[in-house]
């Protein structure tokens, strides 16, 4: 298993960064369409739509993005796109969690498809737009989800149970802590300042996400940074809502080692709406 992740990892690497690179950003957008229409394809399959209908849904997915980069929508500021978007994410996200597995099975199949859809989309269009804003900015904002996530698994195996009894959602992802989840925000804290400091000190081309929110304030990025945490954990928690009330242990095997796209981007698809609404409004 080690071996395949591994290899996997490296795979990915060997096309995304010289994707990421490449001097024109259109190349980038062009790989994210390709991985957000797996998504979607595994996101069908995880609701039940058969093999022809889980193609449909991916295919449908790359021509929302390809249609929609035609019209220009990756050229043009869209403040009214990232709100609404991010403010879904707050809003169900929140309620998913409340309510728990069961409930998810009760919203009809077509509602949870199309939503899911729509939710891949506008992840693809703030990652494109990200890059276009500049690769330092693009790199802030997925080594946040990278370091929370990091500092997280390790703060979890290293003092998980010790100050909290109860599991951060014991009857949705039963291996996640408090403690864990903790870590994690301290992390990014951490990655913001010193990510900031060193953009005031090396050219790193355009301004990261954190030196645009500490150019409003130090408070204020310190805040922000740890709503993006959180929610990269609602990302992710959510996503390990949809599997158990599919039944399933990874949203697809096209990724060996790693699972499916969703099971890789899930902590990703609120982050970036949200970091492009905090980062450029």
């Amino acid at each position: 298993m080690l071996k395949q992740r591994i290899i996997t990892a490296l795979l990915l690497l060997a096309v995304l960064l010289p994707a990421i690179f490449y001097p024109v950003a259109e190349v980038f957008a062009l790989i994210a369409v390709i991985l957000i229409a797996a998504g979607a394809w595994e996101w069908a399959r995880m609701n039940q739509c058969g093999q022809a209908g889980s193609l449909v849904a991916g295919v449908t997915c790359a021509l929302m993005c390809l249609l929609s980069w035609y019209g220009g929508l990756l050229y043009v500021p869209l403040k009214a796109l990232w709100v609404l978007a991010g403010g879904a994410w707050v809003v169900i996200g929140a309620w998913l969690l409340y309510r728990g597995v069961p409930v998810w099975m009760q919203v009809p199949r077509t509602l949870r498809l199309g939503g899911g859809v729509v939710a891949l989309w506008v992840a693809w269009v703030a990652v494109a737009q990200a890059r276009m804003v500049g690769i330092n900015f693009l790199f802030s904002v997925l080594v946040l989800v990278w370091v929370a996530d990091i500092f997280a698994y390790f703060a979890g195996r290293a003092l998980g149970g010790r100050f909290f009894t109860r599991k951060l959602a014991p009857s949705i992802s039963p291996g996640k802590t408090w403690e864990g989840a903790i870590g994690g925000m301290l992390g990014v804290v951490v990655c913001a300042f010193l990510w900031r400091s060193l953009d005031h000190s090396v050219s790193l081309g355009a301004a990261s996400l954190y030196t645009r929110l500490g150019d409003v304030h130090p408070g204020f990025m310190v805040l922000a940074v740890l709503f993006l945490a959180t929610m990269s954990v609602v990302g992710d928690l959510v996503e390990s809502l949809f599997k158990r009330s599919a039944g399933v242990k990874d949203s697809s095997g096209l990724l060996p080692g790693h699972g499916g796209v969703l099971d890789r981007v899930d902590a990703l698809l609120p982050i970036l709406p949200l970091a492009m609404m905090l980062g450029t409004l």
